[in-house]
């Protein structure tokens, strides 16, 4: 992930903990607020993916498979 992605990627979970933050001064249940939270960060995951985050997940995956044998 590039630096511009990764900037991208801090200003929208800013984005998300602000509205969060809002939701629950407003008086939204906890459950509701953690749901939000949940939806919006997989919508930022979709938008900027962490292709190297992913790389490295699927190689311990294989990793644990292997040793599982």
């Amino acid at each position: 992930m590039n630096i511009e992605d990764k900037q991208k990627k801090i200003e929208g979970l800013e984005a998300i903990k602000d509205r969060a933050l809002i939701m629950a001064r407003e008086g939204v249940d906890s459950l509701g607020v953690r749901d939000f939270i949940t939806e919006a960060k997989t919508e930022l995951a979709y938008e900027l993916p962490d292709e190297e985050a992913f790389r490295k997940a699927v190689t311990a995956t294989q990793r644990y498979q292997r040793k599982k044998r």
